[in-house]
């Protein structure tokens, strides 16, 4: 029997177009590998977004309809996806739900834009995307350039190569044993 220890928990992912694949179906599949239940919520439910190397993925709910009290964790993937949907006000006060809950916050690649934009970075070590790093730190983050950073409650990746430190360190946090 393959041990779960992620089972009864539930994490909240966000998509939308031009979503880096890799860095939504890696964790994805990983956290539902560990027994968590995934939920994968768009700007529309039950509609398929395009990935940025064209995977497809169903959203299975709406981001309007979800409540951080009904999840454990909130993947923020990259890609092209966040710049606009750092824009939407429910997702921005899903992020501060999670972060004020002390809820794991997993950020990979562009997906820290999300945080930024929710405010929960300032004073906190985070990594991301090269790309993002003067965003990051203009948001009051404390750069790192490292394969996963852990702060507390958030983790943050720099890109897809990075997935398997990063998932490691989502799947502690979630069990509570991966907090410094």
């Amino acid at each position: 029997m393959t041990e779960l220890p992620l089972r009864g928990q539930r994490c909240l992912a966000f998509v939308g177009d031009i979503y880096e694949d890799l860095e939504l179906w890696y964790p994805k599949l990983r956290l539902i590998e560990a027994g968590a239940e995934v939920v994968v919520a768009g700007p529309e439910a039950n509609t398929i977004y395009s990935g940025k190397n064209g995977y497809p993925c169903r959203s299975d709910a709406a981001i309007r309809d979800q409540k951080a009290k009904d999840f454990h964790a909130v993947l923020l993937p990259g890609g092209f996806m966040p710049d606009k949907l750092r824009r939407d006000p429910d997702v921005l006060r899903l992020i501060q739900e999670f972060d004020t809950a002390k809820k794991c916050v997993a950020a990979i690649c562009h997906g820290g834009w999300l945080a930024i934009s929710a405010k929960v970075y300032r004073g906190i070590r985070a990594t991301g995307s090269p790309g993002i790093k003067d965003d990051l730190i203009n948001a009051g983050a404390i750069w790192e350039d490292a394969p996963v950073v852990v702060d507390g409650h958030h983790v943050s990746s720099r890109k897809p190569d990075d997935l398997p430190d990063f998932c490691r360190a989502m799947i502690k946090i979630m069990l509570g044993t991966g907090r410094n």
